[in-house]
């Protein structure tokens, strides 16, 4: 049997071998001075174990049967009983409160990032920075402070994540950027591209190789082919967009009807122009242009130009007349 030593409110007692493990409140001062202190990590033979417990008593300062009092039964039966002495007691700490889960957390974020930066990672504030566990991260790639990296993540190398960005179960490749203020969630990312600031990136989104996503743009369930570029106040969803497209400010796939989410297809070269709606489902294609403003209820054909919005008037002088009335 071995038992692992850290911290909690039992002593252990003995020399080079374990003779018993004492509760706090029935040590005596002498046993007090011991270092050592029991982890409540144990590992039995379940033969002696159940034998040991049929003789623990209940006579102690709290009137408790402590399953602590098996070590030194063990130890009076001959038993062989041996613990094992931690180097580094922060690894098996407990946690009863909520401050401890604080501590805890603190110290597995410390050391995850300590860990990446010995792998040749940057990361500017190990303090502010929230890295999980698995997230896998490539060398020569700069964390900025305050970033979340959550999950099943991977970012490749020579990429950079600006402060304020929260990544959840996305891959992101190489030479890619972040800029601040980012949510990005269950995404694939490729290379060279640029993200943010403030994007969000739904679950079920693909950025091939080159793409730009700029400020306020959301997608969802959506993939950009490479070199796409999307940079202003938009929303994409359910859509497959082409190569070397150009995604106008504002521009809208209207793609839920209240009751059926349905897909926009925008191919290679298409360039559309500012504040259009796409009412799904509706296609577009190869190196068509749609002019600013327009609502497009109808597939585009290639090389077309599409304009769907209602024609300008002008009525000189009306303004004056308003005025005086």
């Amino acid at each position: 049997m071995f038992q692992i030593l850290s911290v909690t409110d039992e002593l252990f007692v003995g020399g080079t071998e374990l003779q018993s493990i004492v509760e706090h409140r029935d040590a005596p001062p002498e046993i007090l001075q011991i270092p050592e202190i029991n982890s409540s990590i144990y590992v039995f033979d379940s033969t002696s174990l159940f034998e040991a417990l049929n003789q623990v008593k209940s006579t102690n300062a709290q009137s408790e049967y402590y399953l602590t009092d098996v070590i030194g039964i063990l130890v009076s039966l001959k038993k062989k009983v041996g613990a094992f002495k931690m180097a580094n007691a922060d690894e098996i700490l407990g946690i009863n409160t909520r401050a401890e889960l604080g501590i805890i957390d603190r110290m597995m974020r410390r050391a995850k990032c300590e860990s990446l930066m010995a792998a040749g990672v940057t990361i500017i504030d190990p303090d502010s920075t929230f890295i999980d566990a698995g997230v896998e991260i490539g060398v020569d790639t700069v964390i900025y402070p305050s970033v979340q990296i959550y999950g099943r993540s991977a970012i490749g190398d020579d990429a950079t994540v600006h402060s304020f960005s929260r990544i959840t179960n996305c891959q992101i490749g190489n030479a890619t950027t972040v800029l601040e203020g980012c949510i990005l969630n269950d995404s694939s990312i490729g290379n060279e591209v640029s993200v943010g600031p403030y994007t969000h990136l739904r679950p079920n989104t693909r950025l091939e190789d080159r793409v730009k996503v700029g400020n306020f743009v959301e997608i969802k369930k959506s993939t950009l082919g490479a070199g796409s570029k999307s940079m202003h106040l938009t929303y994409l969803g359910d859509a497959t967009i082409g190569e070397k497209c150009n995604i106008g400010a504002g521009t809208i796939t209207c793609n839920y009807d209240g009751t059926t989410k349905s897909p926009t297809v925008i191919e290679d070269g298409v360039f559309i122009g500012s504040d259009t709606q796409f009412i799904a489902p509706v296609r577009i294609g190869k190196n068509a242009y749609v002019g600013a403003g327009s609502s497009i209820t109808e597939d585009v054909p290639a090389d077309s130009l599409a304009i769907a919005r209602g024609r300008q008037v002008v009525k000189e002088g009306w303004a004056k007349g308003r005025k005086k009335k």
